[in-house]
């Protein structure tokens, strides 16, 4: 299966992704999208690199594959054309559908069975970022020994409990206080106070 195949399945004239504008695009409406390699086609293998749906064409295309918002195959999209240079060598077709989803599962299933395996943009393998090299300077030992910010303390999990603080003893006091007796004059004995 190839965009030839595509052709003859009513789907539109291949155009440059670079170059889209919105007038070129079809109004809302279900359609099934093809995004193709032009540097692939005529070769044996398929040039067919994406096969997808939406009913918002314009969003889709020009909001998610071109400027990167949307869900994570858009994004995925959007990177494999900016960040690897596809953007030059793609160009996109669809054909409108009553039911997008159905026909893009039946295109999906026939590029399986012709190919082995379902195109490269639609499968669920992530894209490997290039790692950047981290900084070269004293900046980047201080940054290792700060601690930890209390945001990012609180994402590794709950605090662990401390004990309550102890309450003083508390003290006690005697309902009535005993008044001490008089000693009576020079026996030494003491009498209760009248």
């Amino acid at each position: 299966m190839n965009s030839k195949n595509l052709m003859e399945k009513g789907f539109s004239e291949c155009l440059p992704l670079k170059s889209l504008t919105h007038s070129n695009l079809p109004k809302d409406q279900g359609i099934v999208i093809a995004i193709m390699d032009l540097q692939l086609a005529g070769k044996p293998e398929s040039d067919i690199l994406y096969i997808g749906r939406t009913k918002k064409p314009a969003k889709r295309i020009l909001g998610g594959y071109i400027a990167g918002y949307g869900g994570k195959n858009t994004k995925k999209i959007n990177q494999m054309l900016f960040d690897e240079g596809y953007i030059d060598r793609v160009a996109i077709s669809w054909v409108s559908a009553g039911k997008p989803r159905v026909m893009q599962e039946e295109l999906i299933a026939k590029y399986k069975e012709d190919h082995g395996e379902i195109p490269v943009w639609n499968s669920k393998k992530k894209t490997v970022k290039p790692k950047k090299s981290p900084p070269k300077s004293k900046d980047v030992q201080a940054s290792k020994t700060k601690p930890t910010p209390p945001k990012a303390a609180a994402k590794r999990g709950p605090k662990p409990k401390t004990a309550a603080p102890k309450k003083p003893a508390s003290i006690e006091i005697p309902a009535k206080a005993e008044v001490p007796k008089k000693e009576e004059a020079g026996t030494g004995e003491m009498s209760p106070k009248p």
